[in-house]
């Protein structure tokens, strides 16, 4: 497994996360399959201590599962930026951080249909606000959902947005206007952190992420994305210091390609 490591010091580790791979492994991860918390032990075995085991059922028993040092993660599928401590003390550091919105996130994706300019403010400028509470889907057990249906426990959660570039699929007049081959470029700010929020709450405004195994609803694959076209672009975050920091993570290989075939 390669993984690009984009910051390191003494207390910090910010490594680029590949597509496809997961964080750690659950109740839901193939035998034998590698994932982010297998690098972590592999390249830095004094980690294995470091952070927060999660506990899950599996097959009726209840087991704990290693995440060394990972203070945060990304969905499998998702690219880009993600945080790890190297010691205890910068873990609970970086996760009070983080329960405090202390923590600046930046994403981009690719979604289906125009989404429109939001109206500007006062209080977010030109940023489009999604604030919607998220909760358990009721009709899908991987799923969550915003609004009116979510199932407890329900958590206010907020999302800003702006809108990159519209563009089409397709270079025939009649087709450019069909829904079908209309997208959007957007660069998101989530301002909680809730599981799935960005794909959620992208979902809550008709506007789902491409490609989306979970929330794209009737919409199939494309731009010749076979993932979900969510990468998460920079984080700023606080060291142990006192200095701010901000890590960016550059596009891959799929985004770039998307945005060489539409957008040059």
């Amino acid at each position: 497994m390669r993984i690009k490591i984009l910051y390191e010091d003494k207390d910090i580790l910010v490594i680029d996360k590949p597509p496809y791979i997961a964080c750690h492994a659950d109740q839901h991860t193939k035998k034998n399959e590698k994932t982010i918390a297998d690098w972590v032990l592999l390249n830095y075995p004094k980690l294995k201590n470091v952070g927060e085991p999660m506990e899950v059922s599996y097959k009726g028993e209840d087991i704990k599962i290693l995440r060394p040092g990972i203070v945060h993660r990304l969905d499998r599928e998702t690219s880009g930026i993600l945080l790890i401590a190297k010691n205890q003390k910068t873990f609970l550091f970086l996760k009070n951080q983080f329960k405090n919105h202390k923590i600046k996130k930046i994403y981009q994706a690719f979604v289906y249909g125009y989404v429109p300019t939001p109206k500007a403010s006062l209080l977010t400028g030109k940023r489009g606000v999604i604030n919607a509470p998220i909760g358990r889907s009721p009709n899908d057990i991987r799923a969550f959902t915003a609004g009116r249906g979510a199932k407890e426990p329900i958590r206010d959660a907020e999302t800003q947005y702006i809108v990159l570039n519209r563009f089409n699929d397709t270079k025939n007049k009649e087709k450019k206007n069909d829904k079908i081959h209309q997208f959007s470029y957007v660069e998101i700010y989530p301002k909680t952190g809730r599981t799935h929020q960005i794909r959620v709450h992208l979902r809550y405004i008709n506007h789902p992420v491409v490609s989306d195994p979970i929330y794209r609803g009737s919409y199939d694959k494309a731009l010749g994305m076979d993932r979900l076209a969510l990468h998460a672009k920079s984080i700023t975050f606080i060291l142990p210091s006192g200095e701010q920091k901000t890590v960016e993570s550059p596009l891959p290989v799929d985004f770039t390609e998307v945005i060489n075939r539409y957008l040059a």
